[in-house]
């Protein structure tokens, strides 16, 4: 199943946020993925918006950057 253009430039933005944050927190991909119980990989293939995460995924990184998935989904 592939993406359409749109959803593809979603993911990618939803990838962008979710890397900004991890950065600003001073996070390596290992590190998050050591609080999160998560592959470095696997996140950086949401932070590159090659695959679809799902909410679960998502809430449990947002736990481990301690923030609300409110913040990650919010585009400024």
């Amino acid at each position: 199943m592939g993406f359409s253009k749109t959803d593809k430039e979603k993911l990618k933005i939803l990838g962008k946020r979710l890397k900004t944050i991890r950065n600003e927190k001073g996070l390596t991909l290992k590190e998050l993925g050591y609080k999160t119980d998560k592959e470095p990989q696997s996140i950086s293939r949401v932070e590159m918006g090659d695959i679809n995460p799902t909410y679960l995924y998502l809430l449990v990184i947002c736990e481990g950057l301690e923030i609300n998935i409110s913040e990650l989904l919010n585009e400024k």
